[in-house]
């Protein structure tokens, strides 16, 4: 019989034994944990992940097996962690099992660990490395040196591709990981969308000649960008902009910002941001280890969301520019869709030729 077992071992010297699933191998990545309890799918193949262990918090994944629901051609976990797999799913959609499309994948997985004690530990200790293994490892040098580099190269598309009526509203989607249902929020508004490289230059995008600019999600240290950040900032003004996750962090550099690394990150579908000039709080999906440090930022634009939790930053405009970012993301799927909204605003400012508003 195949021994299964398999060893987590945490850059703090923490050792777990679990069992494997999805493909044989091992991995070294950096470990986060997220508290979705559903939407596992689009988790999966969510490029944010890039180079990461995912931790799971709710303790039973798999059990609507794999549907269609994809945020990306393919899984971008390094590795996925649960404390319980579901073997024998229960859905009209469902394609196959979680374990299948893992091992279709090359994704390796654990399950049968305690999943509650591992999230203390990131929450308390901080993101840290880990390593995935089929024998204890005794050498942490390769977990102590790991970084994610190069992330935003890594899933951005080889060429641009188009969606939607060309006869719509053009947009460019500036593809730094995006989440696919960015662009069906916007194509179900009437848009053109023109995926982009992450390495197109500004040139390049005026020379497409869209109505607007949106600045997508995606993975790693935002100040790596440097090249991306030196564009934005040619970009600013020229046209109406609308920035998430990345998006927002790359903006905010363009303007002389800076971020910083959080101790654990926002990831899940249950982080409640408030809007300051109303007080309205709305419920929205997350997935970010870096934040924009608004201070920063003073007078060059204007706070609108904050983390009502630990008042971290969650959205800025610039009324000057025509533009606006928000941290959270407003496209959500599957939910929650509190904030949809935002995609109307942009659609208002492209309508309404407001390019230097």
């Amino acid at each position: 019989m195949k021994n299964d077992k398999v060893y987590l071992t945490l850059q703090n010297g923490r050792q777990f034994v679990g069992h494997r699933f999805g493909a044989d191998g091992e991995v070294v990545g950096e470990l986060v944990f997220t508290t979705g309890m559903t939407g596992y799918i689009e988790t999966l193949t969510d490029p944010s992940y890039y180079g990461q262990i995912v931790i799971q918090t709710f303790p039973l994944i798999g059990n609507y097996g794999v549907t269609p629901d994809m945020e990306s051609k393919k899984p971008w976990v390094s590795a996925y962690i649960v404390r319980e797999k579901c073997d024998a799913p229960s859905n009209f959609r469902c394609e196959k099992t979680l374990d299948e499309y893992l091992k279709e994948n090359g994704i390796v997985g654990i399950y049968g660990l305690d999943t509650r004690e591992l999230t203390e530990i990131v929450r308390e200790t901080g993101v840290m490395n880990a390593a995935i293994s089929s024998k204890p490892v005794k050498d942490m040098t390769e977990i102590e040196n790991y970084r994610i580099v190069g992330a935003v190269n890594a899933v951005t598309c080889a060429e641009p591709e188009y969606y939607g009526n060309p006869d719509g509203i053009k947009v460019a989607v500036w593809d730094f990981g995006a989440k696919d249902n960015i662009t069906r929020e916007l194509v179900k508004r009437g848009c053109y969308c023109v995926k982009v490289p992450a390495d197109y230059t500004a040139e390049q995008i005026l020379a497409l000649n869209p109505r607007g600019l949106m600045l997508c999600n995606g993975p790693g240290d935002p100040a790596e960008n440097v090249g991306i950040i030196e564009n934005i900032r040619k970009l600013a003004g020229k046209l109406p902009i609308f920035g998430i996750c990345l998006g927002h962090q790359l903006f905010a550099l363009a303007m002389g910002g800076k971020t910083k690394k959080m101790k654990y990150g926002h990831r899940g579908a249950n982080q409640p941001v408030k809007r300051l000039d109303t007080g309205r709080v709305y419920i929205s999906s997350q997935n970010h280890g870096y934040e924009v440090i608004s201070s920063t930022l003073q007078g060059v634009g204007n706070l609108t969301y904050i983390n009502a939790n630990d008042g971290t930053c969650e959205g800025f405009e610039y009324p000057e520019l025509n533009a606006y970012t928000v941290q959270f993301h407003p496209e959500a799927c599957g939910g929650p869709r509190d904030a949809s909204f935002l995609f109307d605003k942009f659609i208002k400012n492209m309508t309404e030729g407001k390019y230097n508003a």
